[in-house]
């Protein structure tokens, strides 16, 4: 079963999409979800789910050069109070190699994936690997 975004574009998000988003959010299995659109089938799926044990290099590594990608990452981290704390990235990963058309596609499909992925902290954005260093990750947590 399928639940309807809210986006404009009419995207799908699969039941398999928000049971990996909540076992990362509340069970900690997983360290980061790729989503990918599939156009044909106007529909949000999981393309790779990275366990508790990887690590932000091997999301990183996990995208595409040429294809855009959402992806969300759980970053755990200690502030300086000596708290653990876990806050979660929504990354719309557009590498410049990639066609217009999906380009504006996952533009305009990321507020309604947004509005399902509920939990979220953070947003990032990137075309190339430069623009979501694990530094930009770690600077919007400060």
């Amino acid at each position: 079963m399928a639940l309807k975004t809210a986006s404009t574009n009419g995207m799908w998000m699969t039941e398999e999409c928000k049971r990996s988003f909540m076992e990362m959010k509340w069970k900690k299995v997983h360290r980061y979800i790729v989503f990918k659109i599939e156009e044909k089938f106007k529909k949000v799926t999981v393309d790779k789910v990275g366990s508790a044990g990887e690590s932000y290099h091997d999301l990183a590594a996990s995208l595409p050069e040429d294809d855009c990608r959402y992806a969300v990452f759980d970053f755990d981290y200690v502030t300086v109070d000596n708290c653990r704390m876990s806050k979660l990235f929504l990354i719309t990963w557009s590498p410049e190699a990639s066609r217009i058309r999906e380009k504006m596609m996952y533009a305009m499909s990321k507020s309604g994936l947004r509005r399902v992925l509920e939990g979220i902290h953070y947003e990032l954005q990137a075309t190339d690997p430069t623009e979501m260093g694990f530094d930009k990750i770690q600077d919007r947590t400060k």
